[in-house]
């Protein structure tokens, strides 16, 4: 498919805004992200990124700060990638794998360290993603171990690192 990655520009909200309504069929995702572009201390403009074929945007990733607060309340900085989402007219086109490994890839270029993702746990490990608990970095709400998970975009990032992982207020509404 001919399609290329780019940073998401305020012409591409509605689009963004309607992918994520139609890939999660539901419109939760379609407000965190919205909500999430107003949080200065968690939206990182250049790891809001979308995938466009031609003129028309057919994906959408985003990865934004959070803590791992550990239990004596030290902080150590990461990444959340939530969501990612292709316009089901595209899906099982590689868009999803393509703009996880780009934004994966930027982030990393940026200086980031880790990345933390909720999600299938026979998909994510394809980029490398293990289990948290490997390094003891919990989710504040329950859900399966094997679902969330950590990669170290930096090898070693996470050794010392154990705690709960504390997201932007934003996703308390998801």
């Amino acid at each position: 498919m001919n399609s290329h990655i780019r940073p998401e520009t305020a012409a591409d909200y509605t689009a963004v805004y309607t992918i994520n309504a139609k890939a999660f069929t539901q419109d939760g995702e379609a407000k965190l992200v919205a909500a999430l572009r107003h949080n200065k201390d968690a939206f990182i403009p250049e790891l809001s990124l979308v995938a466009v074929k031609g003129t028309e945007v057919i994906g959408y990733i985003l990865f934004t700060k959070i803590s791992i607060v550990s239990i004596d309340q030290k902080i150590f900085e990461s990444l959340a990638l939530a969501p990612v989402a292709v316009d089901p007219e595209y899906q099982q086109q590689g868009i999803g794998k393509a703009l996880i490994q780009y934004g994966l890839d930027k982030a990393k270029a940026l200086g980031y360290a880790s990345v933390i993702v909720l999600g299938h746990e026979a998909y994510y490990p394809k980029f490398g993603f293990v289990p948290a608990v490997k390094w003891q970095i919990k989710a504040p709400f329950e859900v399966p171990e094997n679902a969330f998970m950590g990669l170290e975009l930096i090898p070693g990032s996470l050794t010392n690192v154990s705690g709960t992982v504390r997201y932007a207020r934003e996703f308390d509404n998801v």
